[in-house]
């Protein structure tokens, strides 16, 4: 069987993608990890597949203004892949052209060009057309995430957050400290460049193999650790991370109690867990213990009982991700308006179940990487007012269109000293 082609291999992953409705970046990894394509290639099936996915509803309203009549479903997804390089990518125009007919099915190839060489034709008609479209096609969000995001931020940060979210995603590293000085990591990897006003972070052009491989860093939003933060845990510590895998949040609190404690780490799912117990002896913390754990079904298992109660418990819930749809490439187009309540629902089971382990006197910070108030606020709300034994501390959130980082709430809560 011949390989596949970089264009061909985007290609596989758009048909996989809308029949399988798997995650996108397993399906695109899943492809790549058995194609041999040289490291352009490879990173240009990437920019197609990822492209065309944030750009679905232009790239359909383009194709709707060439052919008036039905498309067949794998000759659109020719087709977005061919308009992409075309306005998006800016390919030159018989390159993008002849190598998307080339990928093309014998009958489908004069349907394809003449497509593509009408696009090519009316361009300044078709971009026009675009810019006077609804936020919705013109960044290519779910119309009712658009409403939701102007009721909750105004027009213009709704405009600026799903432009945000139709950028590459920059790449950030943070200092494992508990391997390496943040003066000497900067020698070793002189490509990494400091984060101002954050010492323990890098911003990288590309993924860093040799300082993951050496533990010395681990890929991750500054964003994510503002929860670690406000739970400040201390050396010594008992902590519970109720939802943990992939460990970033984990390595991240054995770092700030400088290895000593005992962490407790859960997760519902037997691949992620592994993939933290990876990542925890990669960066070199000794203090974490993972156990599978389902919050929503099980009743707490004894191995997690008997260390109870916990100084401190984070809980970093399941949420919609709408903070970082800019690197969850289609988590817009797996969403529906009901999985917000349907969130909400299993934000509490896991915090209330969660509060129980809590000892009295101790804190509990629970985080999303939602921007939704429903999942936020109004789930610190709701825990509020279940207990008397509850006081707010502190909240932060990120707003992507504001800091400039991913999207990320946190609330601290303090458990009275006489809470049973």
């Amino acid at each position: 069987m011949a390989q596949r082609s970089a264009r061909e291999t985007a290609l596989a992953a758009l048909r996989l993608w809308r029949e399988k409705r798997c995650f996108a970046d397993s399906i695109i990894s899943g492809l790549l990890a058995n194609a041999d394509l040289t490291a352009s290639d490879r990173a240009f099936a990437l920019e197609l597949f990822y492209g065309s996915l944030r750009n679905l509803n232009l790239l359909d309203f383009w194709i709707s203004g060439l052919r008036a009549s039905r498309i067949e479903t794998n000759l659109r997804d020719i087709l977005r892949l061919g308009l992409y390089q075309v306005f998006i990518l800016k390919t030159a125009e018989h390159a993008a052209v002849h190598e998307t007919v080339a990928i093309a099915p014998q009958k489908q190839r004069p349907i394809v060009n003449a497509i593509l060489r009408a696009a090519t034709r009316q361009r300044p008609e078709l971009l026009s057309n675009a810019d006077a479209q609804p936020l919705s096609v013109r960044t290519s969000h779910p119309q009712f995430l658009v409403e939701r995001w102007r009721q909750h931020f105004g027009a213009d940060q709704a405009e600026e957050l799903c432009n945000w979210n139709n950028q590459p995603a920059r790449i950030y590293g943070r200092i494992n400290l508990l391997k390496i000085d943040p003066g000497i990591f900067l020698q070793l990897y002189p490509r990494s460049r400091p984060l101002p006003g954050n010492s323990d972070f890098v911003e990288l052009n590309t993924l860093p193999a040799a300082a993951l491989e050496s533990g010395h860093c681990y890929i991750q939003d500054p964003s994510t650790v503002r929860a670690c933060e406000l739970l400040e845990p201390q050396s010594g510590e008992k902590i519970l991370d109720a939802c943990a895998a992939p460990g970033g949040k984990t390595t991240y609190l054995a770092q700030l109690m400088q290895d000593r404690g005992t962490i407790i780490a859960c997760d519902r799912d037997a691949q992620r867990l592994q993939i933290l117990k990876d990542n925890t002896l990669r960066l070199g913390t000794t203090i974490v213990r993972a156990i599978r754990h389902d919050w929503t079904r099980d009743d707490v298992p004894r191995e997690i009982a008997v260390i109870a109660p916990f100084d401190r418990v984070l809980v970093d819930a399941p949420c919609t991700n709408t903070g970082v749809i800019r690197r969850r490439i289609d988590v817009r187009w797996r969403l529906r308006p009901a999985d917000f309540s349907r969130m909400i629902n299993e934000q509490l089971i896991i915090t209330r179940a969660a509060l129980q382990l809590l000892k009295p006197g101790g804190v509990l910070v629970y985080s999303t990487c939602s921007l939704e108030p429903e999942e936020n606020e109004q789930v610190v709300g709701r825990l509020l007012s279940e207990s008397r034994g509850l006081r707010l501390g502190a909240e932060k959130a990120s707003l992507p269109f504001r800091d400039g980082f991913d999207g990320a709430f946190a609330a601290k809560l303090f458990k009275a000293p006489n809470s049973g």
